[in-house]
């Protein structure tokens, strides 16, 4: 037997190439980077929420909006304020604490007080809205520590409320004054915070119903139910009040619109009258004008006429009317002229009455004239003889008589004309 044979036979295992194991490093180098890239993460996350809630151990810490961040380092507080974000610090060296600057709301409960009566009544819960200022934490913090707003806040409401109540009945704290305490205690802790903690804003304050013993609370109920039923008889009186208040005013305007309406009528009926005045007014412009017109022109008629009978008026034309005169006469009577005065009487009938008449002789220096029934006759200035006057006829008719009418200028009778004796004449009615 061969002793070759009886050997194993030894297969050599195939080596990968070198590419290929260079390949798989680089695969087995990302993943270990994935997995610490991961476990970074995980460790900041961790760090982060322990930096919220636990500050003393954590490297990077976060201030949430509304915040600030404070420090202390080995229990003295560091005048470093952060803003809201992601910080680091020494762990373990410095502590830190996220404080509120925006506005806030304080619960304060179960507030026991005895009033001035001494009855013990307790608040529920007072609520305190109040606000840090952002350059006053330094100064409040180091004052008063992180907790400052249990000084100024929780402590100080239980010592104004407890002065407030004793020093006010159980009436005046339930009922008469309850709607005056918030504003009470507002202002009396604003005022210490002033004074004391400047960057303390005390916003607003409110405050619940006081809890009173039952029976004390039963009465107030009857009270209240009394004086709702006043309040109702109130309400009620002032509706009626309304009522009759509405009824009157609506009276008011139905009596002003009736008056509007009088007075839009008679300045109508005023409009029409000032119409008809002006209508009135002016148709007698119309005949005034026209009246005049007729009156100027009748004037004017008149004067065109004196003046043409003016012109007529020569000493043969009046001759002419003096004859014309004497021809209407029934009898004429012819004598001398005497200067003095003498009187006669003649009488004479017909068939309807008696005529008579006086004859008066005088030089008076008058025209001498006659006329009867429109008959004008008129003769010569200063020294014709006034033979008569007028006279009732027995026939009702006017009868004027004159006569020796002489003309100066020329020296002749204008009867003859011839420079005879003077003359008269007499007329009477046919």
């Amino acid at each position: 037997m061969n002793p070759q044979s009886e050997r194993p036979q030894f297969n050599p295992v195939r080596q990968p190439p070198a590419g290929a194991r260079a390949e798989a490093a680089e695969e087995s180098l990302a993943f270990l980077l994935i997995v610490v890239g991961i476990i970074a993460l995980v460790i900041t996350v961790l760090l982060s929420a322990m930096s919220m809630t636990n500050g003393t151990f954590s490297i990077l810490h976060q201030v949430p909006e509304g915040h600030v961040g404070v420090y202390w380092r080995g229990g003295a507080l560091l005048d470093t304020i952060t803003d809201p974000g992601f910080h680091l610090k020494l762990p373990l060296i410095t502590h830190f604490e996220p404080i509120q600057v925006t506005l806030q709301t304080d619960e304060v409960k179960d507030i026991p007080c005895g009033t001035k009566g001494g009855v013990m009544i307790s608040f529920d819960k007072i609520e305190v809205v109040n606000r840090l200022r952002k350059d006053h934490v330094y100064d409040t913090l180091l004052n008063y520590g992180v907790n400052y707003d249990k000084t100024w806040i929780y402590d100080k409401i239980h010592h104004e409320i407890n002065q407030f109540c004793s020093s006010h009945s159980l009436q005046q704290v339930y009922i008469d004054m309850f709607d005056q305490i918030d504003e009470k205690m507002k202002e009396a802790i604003q005022i210490d915070c002033t004074r004391y903690a400047p960057g303390i804003e005390i916003i607003g304050v409110r405050v619940t119903k006081p809890n009173i013993p039952s029976s004390i609370k039963r009465n107030f109920e009857l009270m209240e139910e009394e004086r709702t039923k006043a309040l109702i008889a109130i309400e009620k009186q002032k509706v009626a009040e309304k009522e009759a208040e509405t009824q009157k005013k609506v009276a008011l305007a139905e009596a002003e619109k009736n008056s509007q309406v009088s007075k839009i009528l008679m300045e109508q009926k005023l409009m029409e009258k000032n119409s008809v005045k002006r209508q009135e007014e002016i148709e007698n412009e119309i005949f005034m004008s026209r009246e005049k017109s007729l009156a100027d022109a009748s004037f004017y008629r008149l004067m065109k006429e004196a003046e043409a009978n003016k012109l007529k008026l020569t000493p043969q034309f009046l001759e002419l009317k003096f004859i014309e005169a004497i021809a209407y006469n029934s009898k004429i009577y012819f004598g001398d002229k005497n200067n003095g005065c003498q009187h006669h009487q003649e009488e004479s009938r017909d068939g309807a009455g008696l005529a008579k008449e006086d004859r008066r002789h005088g030089d008076k220096g008058d025209n001498g004239e006659a006329e009867e029934g429109g008959t004008k006759a008129q003769g010569g200035n200063k020294h014709g003889h006034n033979t008569g006057e007028w006279k009732p006829s027995t026939k009702g008719r006017i009868l004027r008589c004159s006569g020796n009418a002489w003309d100066d200028k020329r020296g002749t009778s204008l009867a003859h004309g011839d420079g005879a004796p003077r003359w008269w004449f007499h007329a009477y009615a046919a």
